[in-house]
């Protein structure tokens, strides 16, 4: 048994080396709070010329995780910041063309909201209304990758499924409780490897609604968000089915993706480094709503080979984008890789708040 918060010291200690390491004002104007996306950050980086959207809605994500696990009014003044200085470079708007980086930044803004008390209602509004918007009955439903463009999948649907749940559950717009359930009978019908249980990426649609092509690639964050939609819609409705769909992924990962050592994999860099991090996530969340002892056991046996295998680097612990690997600095440059690795130990801070502990730790 791990000693008493000892994750939540850890995950403290990657907070403040993705803090110290990347946060900086946005073109030197006060007030403003963005993460650089590279360390150490090139003059481009350095000067914001590059726009990863979603990755801030993950740092915002990460940075309400923080405040649950311990409370703090500068880090409250930071996320006010960070959703501020979002929007402003984002062109002040709160959404772009891509539907799965709209709910990411949703599903963030709402948690600010409803677990924190940083209200944005009019941002999630206009987020949810962009999703809602993104559903069409081509390829027999489901929410596009991105506007005018022919691929559907779980990237955008998974998370806007989450969202329509929390919002359901929160007496939101009544019909989002039938959109949630109508996105994950979608993805069960259509994206799941009937060989091996895993949710697969997406598909090709043609603009007469037929399918042209699966696309049979398979992420961790599309498993972990799966699984997430499923248990929450568990949770609100009561339904065993959505129970048993999240069970029966959660174990298909088990025996498919995590390998001899029950480590999920990684995604390399850029937007792969996310991927792993948002799996330990919701199987965290799975293994809450659900007590699922093996989703909470990918989560602890992860989070124990990133640690053994970080490195000390200025600013604090330096992680790999494979966990099971060591780190090595100058390599592990990117704010993707380090937010996963946060995330990470953050997911299993938050089962060791609930008492849910693994089988065993090693």
């Amino acid at each position: 048994m791990n000693a008493p918060a000892l994750w939540a010291a850890r995950a403290g200690m990657a907070e403040s080396a993705v803090r110290t390491r990347h946060l900086r004002r946005l073109w030197a104007l006060p007030g403003t709070r963005l993460a650089v996306t590279d360390w150490p950050a090139s003059l481009g980086r350095r000067l914001q010329l590059v726009w990863h959207y979603w990755w801030q809605a993950h740092l915002l994500d990460c940075l309400v995780d923080a405040q649950l696990r311990s409370p703090d009014y500068d880090r409250v003044r930071e996320i006010k910041r960070l959703i501020g200085t979002i929007r402003l470079r984002n062109g002040l708007r709160w959404t772009n063309r891509y539907y799965d980086d709209c709910a990411w930044l949703a599903l963030a803004l709402w948690r600010a909201g409803e677990e924190l008390g940083v209200h944005r209602t009019e941002a999630v509004d206009v987020l949810a209304a962009r999703l809602r918007s993104g559903w069409t009955d081509h390829g027999g439903g489901g929410i596009w990758w991105r506007t005018k463009d022919d691929l559907k999948g779980v990237p955008s649907s998974g998370p806007a499924a989450i969202l329509f749940t929390r919002l359901a559950a929160g007496g939101g717009d009544r019909a989002d409780l039938q959109r949630a359930l109508s996105t994950v009978d979608w993805i069960e019908e259509w994206l799941v490897d009937p060989d091996t249980g895993l949710v697969l990426d997406g598909m090709r649609v043609n603009p007469d609604g037929e399918v042209r092509e699966v696309v049979d690639w398979v992420f961790t964050y599309n498993q972990g968000t799966f699984i997430g939609a499923c248990a929450e819609l568990a949770a609100l409705t009561g339904s065993r089915v959505w129970a048993q769909v999240a069970r029966r992924t959660v174990l298909a990962v088990c025996e498919h993706m995590t390998g001899k050592r029950g480590v999920l994999p990684g995604g390399g860099g850029g937007d792969g480094g996310l991927f792993p991090g948002i799996g330990a996530r919701y199987l965290a969340r799975a293994a809450v709503l659900l007590e699922d002892k093996d989703a909470a056991q990918v989560v602890y046996l992860s989070a124990e080979a990133a640690w053994r295998n970080r490195v000390s680097a200025p600013g604090g612990p330096l992680f790999c984008s494979e966990w099971t690997e060591p780190a090595v600095v100058g390599q592990e440059r990117d704010l993707s890789v380090q937010l996963s690795a946060w995330m990470l130990f953050e997911a299993a801070a938050m089962l060791e708040r609930e008492g849910v502990h693994p089988y065993s730790s090693s």
